[in-house]
């Protein structure tokens, strides 16, 4: 029979009895663990108070019943879409039925979204409604430009990060129509800073 050693002993009984005591006594074999007192010197053990073996995991909120409701996830009170939205967002970015220009929007929603659950920007739940509204609004030819200004001003609101971004996006796209308009003009033939009737009413 092999033999137990004294700090396995000691596990074992503690586990049997937490309240019983345990004894180490003084013998000429050195110290010994009984569940009784020692018949010659020996002291009690004191008992110890066992930590469960667990680590302690950041609590996330429940599921809601929506699969498209936006948890509550980076800064505190910052609502983002939540995964199935954004797996929807990144499928309408890749639909080869879209212009550029709106697939552009959808991929620039989709970052924003990624953005806000990484904690930056200021969100609110009916943020990400102007956000839903333009982006079905990209089916309706006459609104979907003013759809994505909408959205643009949301997002500059709530995340000035973002915001300046938009703005930066915005002079370099007014800056390329102006170039375009004129290379168009000096395809025409038109002279600088005089009408020309082909370029001015495509643009």
């Amino acid at each position: 029979m092999s033999k137990i050693s004294p700090a396995l002993l000691l596990t074992l009984l503690l586990s049997v009895n937490a309240s019983a005591e345990v004894w180490r006594c003084h013998t000429a074999d050195g110290p010994k663990f009984s569940d009784k007192p020692c018949p010659t010197a020996g002291r009690p053990i004191e008992a110890r108070r066992l930590q469960p073996n667990v680590v302690e995991a950041i609590r996330v909120p429940s599921a809601v019943s929506d699969p498209l409701s936006p948890p509550i996830t980076g800064q505190a009170g910052n609502v983002c879409p939540g995964d199935a939205e954004l797996r929807n967002w990144d499928t309408r970015a890749s639909s080869s039925s879209l212009s550029a220009a709106e697939k552009a929007f959808f991929a620039d929603e989709l970052r924003r979204a990624r953005q806000c659950r990484k904690g930056q920007g200021r969100y609110a739940e009916e943020d990400w409604r102007v956000s839903r509204d333009a982006q079905a609004a990209q089916a309706n030819i006459s609104g979907r430009a003013d759809a994505r200004r909408a959205a643009e001003g949301m997002h500059s609101a709530a995340d000035p990060l973002e915001g300046e971004r938009i703005a930066r996006q915005r002079v370099q796209e007014e800056s390329d129509r102006r170039l375009e308009a004129l290379r168009q003009r000096r395809a025409a033939g038109c002279m600088p800073g005089a009408p020309c009737p082909i370029v001015d009413a495509k643009n």
